[in-house]
């Protein structure tokens, strides 16, 4: 019942058959007889660009959710230093142009790792450090104008690895639309 109470506080009731109709508040008919693909404008449902308010990024011909960077340290330094980590993070968001809403680390013993979250505007960074195989993975997904790629040199500075491997993901970037599935 809980579940219910969260999902219908979101705007998602999932009782509600005209919910589940719509996609994006458009009724799912109107978008197949629109040919509605991903990449059609909010204009073309009865709205402008200037009206969106996703935060999908175009760039280069794509349109995504967001940026999403999956980050490996190995090498690191300063793992186990929850202040350290927290300001790392304050500084990461910083340097991308995000906005912070929130930190919640959590060390779990004195000497040993820490793993937690800053939840952004735009998303979110996520740190679990391994500081006795001297080795942290992080999370950096940023949607809207944010720019995760500037959170790396942070990285680096902070925690000195002696190796960094990163993978960049565009989240949300679709292929599918009601027309190639009416073929299939």
């Amino acid at each position: 019942m809980a579940n219910t109470t969260a999902v219908f506080q979101l705007g998602m009731d999932l009782d509600d058959r005209a919910t589940q109709d719509t996609v994006h508040g458009v009724p799912r008919k109107a978008q197949a007889e629109a040919s509605y693909s991903p990449f059609t404008t909010h204009a073309a449902f009865g709205g402008d660009e200037e009206d969106r308010k996703d935060h999908f990024i175009s760039r280069d011909g794509r349109c995504f959710a967001g940026t999403h960077l999956i980050i490996d340290l190995w090498g690191a330094e300063r793992l186990d230093e929850i202040e350290h980590v927290e300001q790392t993070l304050v500084d990461a968001v910083e340097a991308a142009g995000a906005t912070l809403l929130h930190i919640h680390l959590h060390h779990f013993t004195p000497n040993g790792g820490v793993s937690g979250v800053a939840v952004l505007a735009e998303s979110h960074i996520s740190i679990h450090s391994w500081p006795e195989r001297s080795y942290a993975a992080l999370d950096v997904f940023m949607c809207g104008d944010s720019r995760p790629e500037q959170a790396i040199p942070v990285l680096e500075r902070a925690f000195h690895p002696a190796s960094i491997r990163v993978k960049e993901f565009f989240r949300g970037e679709t292929v599918w639309s009601p027309a190639e599935s009416a073929v299939a």
